[in-house]
C-alpha cells in the first residue's frame, strides 16, 4: 500500500473516523448542513454529505479495517490533491452483483480481502492534480494512484474505460472540494491486480464465461457460426439461462448428423438448435424441477417457442438426451450449466418418448414393433395437436373399439392448437374415421379449463414441438357415441334431461349408444340425429298434450344412416324417414343464416339446421334451432 497513508497521526485518523461514521447507509441520512457549501468540504466530508455515495464511504470504511490502510485520512488531507471518481450506491450494487458470494461489503471480512477493497478504491483515485472534466482529452490515459491506468472517452460523454475493458461514464462532473474534485461515476472500475484476485469469484457475461472455459470452445465457435447478434445477445443484461454442450458434444452431434463440421449446418437449423440451450431467468440447479420450461428457439409449430423438458428425478436431465454434468456456472447476466450432448430439435415423438409418464401411451403406439404412428407424428409435412393421455389414465380403461382408433381419436391433423387457441366448440376434427371413412369430431369445452368430450381434461398444457404441440390428458379419450357429445355439451342439458329423467319408459341412451346392429327390433346405428338446443327446447310449447314426449324424440332421430351434409341433395330436397314413422326433409341451402332447413312432419318448414356434421363412431349430429314436430293425424 503507498506510504501517503502513512503521514498522518493516530489522533488525525480518530478524527476523521469520527467524522465518517457519523453517516447513514439510509439514501435519508444526514447531509450537508446549509451554512456549509459543498466546497468547503473536503473529499470525505463531500462524500458524507451525498446520499448517493454512502456505500463509497462505508467502502472506505471497510477498507480502513485493515491496519494496512488510512483511506479515509489521506483523502481527508488538505494538504494533498486529489481527483476521484467516486462510483454510486448503484454502482456498489452491481459490482456485489458480479462477486459470487458477496452479498454486501461486509463480505470484505479478512485483512486480505480489506486490502483488496483498498486496492479497488486506488485506482479510482488520481493524486496531485484536480482535473476538470473539461480538461480530459479523448483516448488519453490517466495513472491512478493505485498504479494502474484509466483510458479517457469522450464519445456522447465523459468515460473512463478499466483493465477490464468497462466504461464508467460520469454523471455528474466537477463536485469542488477543499482538497480536490469529485467526478460521480455509474460503474466500480477495477484495476488489473483485482480481476487477478477476483478471477475465481468474478461474475463475468455468458459469452465471456464460454471464450474463458476450454471445454466450450465448440460452443464459441457454433455461437460465431449462427446468427452473428447471438454472442452480443448472450453477453446482454439477460437474465438466461444455458445449458452448454461441451467440445464432445458437438463432435457426437455433428457425426450423428453427417456433417463433417459446423460449417456444413445450415446457419438456420445451427441458430435454432443453439436457441433451444437457452431460456429466460437465471435458474440455479436448485431452481430446476420436473416439468416443461419455454427455451428461446422460436423452431416450433407455427414459430411459437420449442418446449424443454426436465427431468430432476437423478440427474439433471433435459429432453431425455442431455445431462447436466457441472451446474451453476454463474454468470453477471444468468447461469450456465455445462451438458454433455447437444440438445436436437424435439418433434412430438421426441417429446414423447423422452416423458416418463406418458411411458404407457409410447408403449401402446409403438405396440408390435407399429410404426404407423411414430412415423405419422414424426413428419413435417403438416403440424398435429396431439391429447396426449398419462400414464395414469390408462389404469382401468376399457374399451371395446380397437386401440389403434381409440389412440387416433387423441390426434388432430393440420393444425398446431396451443391452449389459448382453443375455443368451445366441435372445429377440431382428428385422425380417427368411422365405418364410413368420416373423420370423428371432438368437442372441446374451454369454460373451465379444457374438458374434451367430457371425460378427459388437460392436466400439462402446450407442449411444443417443431412439428405441432402436445397437451398430457388426464383420461383416454374413447371413440365417442352420439350420445357421448350430447351429454358433453352443456347447450344440449335440456334434451339430455329430456333423454333420460323425462322418458324413463325407453333407453333412448342404451339404443343411441348402439354400434353394431343385431338387437333384433330394427334400430341400428348408424344414427343421425337432429338435436334441438336448450333454446329451442324452452321456446317449444305448442307439442299437443296427446303427444307422448318419447315419440317427439323419435322424430328427431333417423337410423340406418349417417347423413352429412355432404351428402345432401345439392340445391335441392333429401327427404329421410325418423324413428317415429313420419318423414322429414332437408332443403339445401337454408334460408338467412341457416345451413339448410328443415320441414317436419307436421309440415314446419321454418326450422333451420345452425350447425351440421359433428361426427361420432356411430353416427352424426346436426344442431337445430326448433323442435320438430311430428304428424298429429296418422
Amino acid at each position: 500500500m503507498k506510504k501517503i497513508f502513512k503521514i498522518f497521526s493516530f489522533s488525525t485518523l480518530a478524527m476523521i473516523l469520527l467524522i465518517v461514521t457519523s453517516c447513514s447507509d439510509d439514501d435519508n441520512g444526514p447531509t450537508t448542513p446549509p451554512e456549509q457549501p459543498m466546497d468547503e468540504l473536503n473529499i470525505v466530508e463531500t462524500a458524507q454529505g451525498e446520499n448517493a455515495l454512502n456505500s463509497l464511504v462505508a467502502a472506505l470504511l471497510k477498507a480502513d479495517e485493515s491496519a494496512a490502510n488510512d483511506l479515509v485520512a489521506a483523502l481527508s488531507d488538505e494538504n494533498s490533491t486529489f481527483t476521484v471518481l467516486a462510483p454510486t450506491n448503484d454502482a456498489f450494487t452491481d459490482l456485489l452483483a458480479r462477486l459470487d458470494g458477496f452479498d454486501s461489503l461486509d463480505d470484505f471480512n479478512s485483512e486480505q480481502l480489506q486490502n483488496l477493497l483498498a486496492t479497488i478504491l486506488t485506482y479510482h483515485v488520481v493524486s496531485g492534480a484536480a482535473v476538470a472534466s473539461g480538461d480530459l482529452t479523448a483516448d488519453q490515459s490517466v495513472t491512478t494512484l493505485e498504479g494502474g491506468a484509466l483510458t479517457v472517452s469522450l464519445d456522447g460523454g465523459v468515460f473512463f474505460t478499466d483493465a477490464a475493458g468497462e466504461a464508467a461514464e460520469v454523471i455528474t462532473p466537477d463536485v469542488m472540494t477543499t482538497n480536490g474534485i469529485v467526478h460521480i461515476i455509474d460503474k466500480v472500475l477495477l484495476p488489473q491486480a483485482a480481476l487477478d484476485a477476483l478471477q475465481d469469484v468474478l461474475l463475468v457475461s455468458i459469452t465471456d464465461l464460454a471464450i474463458a472455459t476450454s471445454t466450450l470452445s465448440n460452443l464459441v465457435a457454433a455461437l460465431q457460426a449462427a446468427d452473428g447478434d447471438l454472442p452480443t445477445v448472450l453477453a446482454g443484461d439477460g437474465p438466461f439461462t444455458v445449458f452448454a454442450p461441451t467440445d464432445d458434444a458437438f463432435t457426437a452431434f455433428l457425426e450423428a448428423n453427417d456433417f463433417a463440421d459446423l460449417s456444413e449446418v445450415p446457419v438456420d437449423v445451427l441458430t435454432q438448435v443453439l436457441l433451444n440451450h437457452v431460456v429466460n431467468g437465471t435458474n440455479l440447479s436448485t431452481d430446476l424441477s420436473t416439468g416443461y420450461i419455454s427455451t428461446l428457439s422460436t423452431a416450433g409449430a407455427g414459430g411459437n417457442n420449442l418446449s424443454m423438458l426436465v427431468d430432476v428425478a437423478d440427474v439433471v436431465t433435459l429432453n431425455g438426451v442431455s445431462e447436466v454434468t457441472a451446474p451453476d456456472n454463474k454468470a453477471i447476466n444468468g447461469v450456465v450449466h455445462i451438458v454433455d450432448a447437444v440438445i436436437g430439435l424435439p418433434n412430438i415423438v421426441d417429446h414423447a418418448v423422452a416423458n416418463s409418464d406418458l411411458s404407457s401411451l409410447v408403449g401402446l403406439l409403438t405396440a408390435d414393433n407399429n410404426t404407423t404412428f411414430t412415423d405419422l407424428l414424426s413428419s413435417t409435412d403438416t403440424d398435429f395437436t396431439v391429447f396426449a393421455p398419462v400414464n395414469m389414465a390408462f389404469d382401468g380403461f376399457t374399451s371395446e373399439n380397437e386401440i389403434d382408433n381409440i389412440l387416433s381419436n387423441h390426434v388432430v391433423v393440420g393444425t398446431a392448437a396451443l391452449s389459448g387457441d382453443l375455443v368451445t366448440g366441435y372445429d377440431i376434427t382428428t385422425a380417427a374415421t368411422n365405418a364410413d371413412g368420416d373423420n370423428i369430431s371432438l368437442y372441446v369445452n374451454t369454460d373451465d379449463g379444457v374438458r374434451l368430450n367430457g371425460v378427459s381434461s388437460v392436466a400439462a398444457a402446450d407442449i411444443v414441438a417443431t412439428n405441432g404441440v402436445i397437451h398430457a390428458v388426464d383420461g383416454v379419450i374413447d371413440i365417442p357415441t352420439v350420445v357421448t357429445f350430447a351429454a358433453a355439451n352443456p347447450d344440449f342439458s335440456t334434451l339430455v334431461a329430456a333423454l333420460t329423467e323425462l322418458t324413463p319408459d325407453t333407453d333412448f341412451v342404451g339404443i343411441l349408444s348402439r354400434t353394431s346392429g343385431g338387437n333384433g327390433d330394427g334400430i341400428d346405428p348408424p344414427f343421425t340425429i337432429f338435436a334441438p338446443t336448450n333454446t329451442a327446447l324452452e321456446a317449444q310449447d305448442a307439442i299437443p298434450d296427446f303427444f307422448e314426449l318419447e315419440a317427439v324424440l323419435l322424430h328427431h332421430v333417423v337410423a340406418g344412416a349417417n347423413i352429412r351434409s355432404e351428402d345432401l341433395t345439392p340445391d335441392g330436397t333429401t327427404p329421410a324417414t325418423t324413428l317415429e314413422g313420419d318423414g322429414i326433409t332437408i332443403t339445401l341451402p337454408g334460408t338467412d343464416s341457416n345451413i339448410a332447413d328443415l320441414t317436419d312432419g307436421s309440415g314446419n318448414s321454418d326450422i333451420g339446421i345452425i350447425a351440421v356434421d359433428v361426427q361420432a363412431g356411430n353416427g352424426v349430429i346436426h344442431v337445430v334451432d326448433k323442435v320438430l314436430v311430428p304428424d298429429t293425424t296418422n
